[in-house]
């Protein structure tokens, strides 16, 4: 996807503060019990709590962290979260999606649609952008995992849909109901990968102006900083010269 490893670049350098880490962490936590109290707490016998651990070895979470998030969902006192996506557009029309999990759905909702507005953006109902964006299963792995060649090569073999490549890495997608089986074969072939997880991907990109990215990535922090808030995801483009900018 154009754009996809200038904004992770971008992502990563901004993230490498202690908050955004001990941030970063509670919403892993968050994820990894409620996987496993609507699931098995093994990973072994459950998908969704194995993806949920593997993207929180990804950012070096500590095992002990990891398994007292399991245990807590055992916990007749874990809290009980509901799931809950958000629609609406920032500047310019750009498309966002906001999922969450949240023991608190008016203020979830509360918080979500004040973020919007302060940022110049609006909320909007529920499946009104996400039809512009497809549902689908995304492996990650680094450049050095291989070739382009190679790579797509071996995602074709584990019956991925689709790969794309570029110096920072390679990405490859598949369906939803496939991503475990995919991702296990991959393995089999390339190794451990960085990251397995559900996304969102835009059908269509639209390229920003640095006024335009500045806004949104402000929208973006505001709603990644919130507690509640698991993932966002949008449908804009930053050049390579905005980028070396922000």
């Amino acid at each position: 996807m154009s754009g996809h490893s200038k904004w992770s670049t971008i992502k990563h350098k901004k993230g490498r503060t202690d908050a955004a880490r001990s941030k970063t962490f509670s919403k892993l936590s968050k994820e990894i019990t409620v996987s496993a109290k609507m699931g098995m707490p093994d990973p072994d016998m459950n998908p969704r709590l194995r993806l949920a651990v593997k993207a929180a070895k990804a950012v070096s979470m500590p095992k002990d962290v990891i398994d007292r998030a399991i245990k807590k969902s055992q916990m007749g006192d874990a809290a009980d979260y509901a799931e809950i996506r958000y629609e609406g557009y920032g500047v310019n029309g750009i498309a966002i999606i906001v999922e969450a999990l949240t023991d608190n759905l008016n203020r979830t909702a509360s918080n979500v649609r004040s973020y919007f507005s302060k940022c110049g953006g609006n909320m909007g109902q529920t499946g009104s952008v996400s039809h512009g964006f497809d549902r689908m299963g995304e492996i990650s792995y680094p450049a050095a995992a291989g070739s382009a060649d190679d790579v797509m090569m071996a995602a074709l073999d584990a019956g991925a849909d689709d790969v794309e490549s570029d110096e920072e890495g390679h990405w490859i997608y598949c369906k939803v109901e496939e991503l475990n089986a995919v991702s296990e074969a991959l393995e089999k072939a390339l190794g451990e990968s960085l990251e397995a997880k559900f996304i969102w991907k835009p059908q269509v990109l639209t390229t920003v102006d640095l006024e335009t990215a500045q806004k949104l990535m402000r929208l973006v922090d505001l709603l990644e900083e919130d507690d509640d808030v698991q993932s966002v995801t949008h449908n804009f483009d930053v050049p390579d010269e905005v980028a070396a900018q922000l």
